[in-house]
């Protein structure tokens, strides 16, 4: 990986977390220049390494999230497994897990014990509910976040059941507050020499992003439901199919792009109709302005009219699958990366890292790692074990370090 200018060269991350949010985390935390060792079941690894699709066997989604991390076959259930992970942990700087609150404390590895071993040690602990509060012990995943939190109640057509997305919404969310919570203690701890736990339930980073319905509750007494691609907010703004069959959208969020936008549609005079004039006037009479934006954009095809609604200035864009973002010179140039090192993926894109620095042209997706692919070589140079030592371990079931022999 290189490190040229990374804002987080040096930093040592041990990640005992599975599935998604946590190893969203750790993925932010090394797309920044992190050296993140991925502790797993020596047996099973994470699970997600079962997740469809895959390639050949090698699942795309783990894939995403852990190319370039160093994987570490380590059995926590074991007492010997523990002590290894408490020796990696006495010389990192992070750990970020996702284990049910209480088990770690089961297992002699809760925070208080950790910083007794390292007392500068950040520690993140992502979990459906948090680690306080009556829902504490209660399992979560990404799902129960997305409908414990009111997002999936508010989410799809007004005739539609309650919908959840379809992918990992919720963690990936989770996973980013967890890295930017660990930045923020890693500063906290460069002026105080103290490490600290910072505490992210999958739900409550969905729930701020969809805030306002609980202050219109509270203030307001309504309920906010489902209402399509509208926000309830400002109009016009919304998905539309063009004449060619292809969808765009349109956002007039503010009076001037809602001004811009009827000249655009050669209605200029429509801004100055009382029923239209204001947001307000053109919420109270969203249908009959839906419907003109509707109509227009049946006239021509999607590249004509988003031509002329760049010329007019009007915020939008074209509804793009897949395909239309990976052949797209703009994501081509700053968004998309290449997966290397991994024969199976050769060719493969993805979103690279959330954040540009100047300075800092990003990681290397250098590889998949198999499980325990690292182990050997994580042990011997963290710990400063020896053959003997790696392969008693192994013959009892502690460790497996799978690829790297």
């Amino acid at each position: 990986m290189s490190t040229n200018g990374a804002p987080l060269a040096g930093l040592k991350v041990v990640e005992l977390g599975t599935m998604y949010a946590a190893p969203t985390a750790g993925r932010m935390l090394r797309d920044f220049g992190a050296d993140v060792v991925k502790v797993e079941d020596p047996n099973t690894g994470d699970y997600a390494r079962q997740w469809i699709p895959q390639k050949d066997g090698l699942s795309l989604g783990f894939s995403r999230l852990n190319a370039g991390k160093r994987s570490v076959g380590i059995d926590l259930r074991t007492e010997q497994g523990r002590e290894l992970v408490k020796k990696l942990i006495a010389d990192a700087d992070v750990v970020v897990e996702s284990f049910r609150p209480g088990r770690l404390e089961d297992w002699g590895l809760d925070p208080d014990a950790l910083h007794e071993i390292n007392p500068g040690l950040v520690m993140a602990r992502v979990s459906g509910f948090g680690q306080t509060g009556p829902n504490r012990l209660l399992p979560g995943f990404g799902t129960v976040a997305e409908t414990a939190s009111g997002f999936a109640n508010v989410n799809g057509q007004p005739e539609s059941p309650p919908t959840s997305p379809p992918f990992g919404f919720a963690d990936s969310i989770a996973g980013l507050s967890a890295a930017m919570g660990v930045s923020m203690a890693l500063f906290n701890r460069s002026r105080t020499g103290r490490g600290e736990v910072v505490d992210v339930a999958l739900y409550e980073p969905l729930m701020f992003i969809i805030g306002d319905m609980f202050l219109k509750y509270t203030a307001l007494g309504e309920v906010q439901q489902r209402i399509g691609n509208s926000t309830g907010a400002a109009s016009p703004r919304g998905i539309y199919q063009a004449g060619d069959g292809k969808y765009l959208s349109i956002a007039a969020s503010n009076q001037a792009i809602a001004a811009r936008l009827f000249a655009a549609m050669g209605r200029p005079e429509v801004i100055e109709d009382p029923r239209y004039a204001t947001n307000a006037d053109r919420l109270a009479n969203n249908d009959e302005v839906q419907a003109m934006v509707i109509d227009w954009c049946k006239h021509a095809p999607r590249e004509e009219i988003l031509a002329i609604l760049e010329k007019f200035e009007v915020v939008s864009a074209a509804v793009n699958d897949a395909s239309d973002v990976v052949k797209d010179p703009h994501f081509q140039e700053r968004t998309l990366v290449e997966i290397t090192g991994n024969e199976i993926l050769r060719n493969t894109l993805m979103p690279g890292p959330v954040l540009h620095m100047a300075g800092y042209d990003g990681p290397v997706y250098d590889g998949v790692p198999t499980v325990g692919e690292q182990t050997r070589e994580v042990l011997i140079e963290r710990l400063g074990l020896d053959d003997a030592e790696l392969t008693r371990l192994a013959a009892a079931g502690v460790i497996n370090h799978g690829g790297d022999e």
